[in-house]
């Protein structure tokens, strides 16, 4: 492997600083602790901000029910295990049981395998990466992103087309919305005669609505979001579908067989008081952390099962999956050495613009000495001796990279002939 890999000095725009990746996820830690480290979105410009202020530059968060990481440039994983925890309800001690940490090739690596379904908690389930795509862009919008980290999510991005395209890894339903839907199949007869209540319209609560009217379309099924104009919005999509407003949360509870809980919120949505405690009830909380307090699991009469409960149920259909594994495995690798290419001919960037810059003063200062003996340039001739600098230095530019082994000899000789100074 490339000798930058070998030490690990993936850098940002900070010489000593170093590519890492901090996380939690369900391989850890259950529902309840990734709740304590779950990062919202309303956090992303104060996090920013304080995390600039702190001397990291160019970062971003993912967040989802599963997993939650911080990917970035710093000058020690403790830097952003420290300042990460500031903005969620644990502490660093607490993180630290359960963490994943990874270094340069390590980190880059990890985030292309879960681009491509291989790390989520339900194998092949490709929700996450447009959950990368939301949240890169939502830091990016607040400059903390770099060359580096925009050409890394694009490749996570190819990557997870190629996967999804060319192998079966995604075959069959078992996303976490198909679960719960798959849960209420299994353990209750007579769907037509029970009430369905989806709370939280999400996307996992959008992907739960489509899955149910799709495979149960006679199903009685009403939908509550603190936006009304969400829920009639997905409504609209769906014929049958009933929606209520947030104000008629509590009434509604009272006639609900089977009460699915998507709100996505930092606290709990649903409590003790809201449930009768004579009510007979199933509730799938698909939020996490859970929105659905704990408790109500001790009442006889109360069935729930959470993000972790549903991911146990899909495991026939994740044994045809593993036999795809290898054929992800292959592009994963080949996208990395693509990434590993461009990473690594980026040391000769400095270099080759100095160069060209060098050129283009040249260029310029005979361009002027031309002028001042009062004879014309046309513009045909600037043309061409435009497109004489640019491949000269494109001549530069393809002998760095096809003889790295004479690359700093090469550079040290041109920066002496050229009088090169590089930014």
């Amino acid at each position: 492997m490339y000798q930058f890999l070998e030490a690990m000095t993936i850098r940002g725009n900070k010489e000593e600083q170093k590519f890492y990746v901090i996380g939690i996820s369900y391989e850890k830690a259950d529902a309840i602790i990734r709740g304590k480290f779950t990062f919202f979105p309303e956090d992303v410009e104060a996090f920013t901000k304080d995390s600039q202020a702190q001397g990291l530059e160019n970062f971003f968060v993912v967040s989802t029910c599963n997993r939650t990481e911080f990917y970035g440039f710093a000058d020690n994983a403790d830097q952003m295990i420290e300042q990460y925890c500031k903005y969620t309800e644990g502490n660093a001690d607490e993180f630290r049981q359960f963490m994943m940490v990874k270094e340069g090739q390590d980190a880059i690596h990890h985030l292309f395998r879960v681009s491509s379904g291989l790390e989520s908690q339900i194998l092949g389930d490709f929700d996450i990466i447009g959950q990368i795509k939301i949240w890169f862009a939502r830091f990016k919008s607040m400059g903390a992103s770099n060359a580096f980290l925009e050409r890394l999510v694009n490749t996570a991005i190819q990557i997870s087309k190629r996967v999804k395209n060319e192998t079966f890894l995604s075959n069959g339903s078992a996303s976490v919305a198909y679960s719960a839907v798959n849960f209420i199949q299994q353990t209750q007869p007579d769907l037509e005669n029970k009430n369905i209540l989806l709370y939280g319209l999400g996307k996992i609560g959008r992907n739960t609505c489509a899955n149910l009217v799709k495979h149960y379309p006679n199903t009685n099924i009403t939908l509550i979001n603190r936006t009304k104009e969400k829920a009639e919005a997905v409504a609209l999509k769906h014929d049958d579908v009933k929606v209520k407003d947030h104000s008629e949360l509590q009434e509604e509870l009272k006639n609900t067989d089977i009460l699915i809980v998507a709100t996505g919120s930092s606290t709990h949505t649903i409590t003790e008081e809201m449930i009768p405690y004579d009510k007979s009830m199933t509730i799938i909380d698909m939020s996490v952390p859970e929105n659905v307090v704990h408790t109500l699991a001790s009442r006889e009469l109360i069935q729930l099962v959470n993000v972790d409960g549903l991911s146990k149920m899909v495991d026939d259909t994740i044994a045809q999956r593993r036999n795809a594994v290898p054929q992800a495995v292959a592009i994963i690798n080949e996208y990395s050495q693509d990434f590993y290419d461009w990473l690594e001919n980026r040391e000769f960037v400095p270099a080759i613009q100095s160069f060209k810059s060098r050129l283009e003063f040249l260029q310029q200062h005979e361009m002027n000495k031309l002028r001042k003996d009062n004879l014309e340039v046309s513009e045909k001739e600037i043309m061409l001796t435009n497109k004489l600098v640019q491949k000269i230095t494109n001549q530069f530019a393809s002998f760095l990279i096809e003889n790295h082994d004479q690359s700093e000899e090469t550079i040290d000789l041109i920066e002496k002939m050229f009088h090169l100074k590089q930014a």
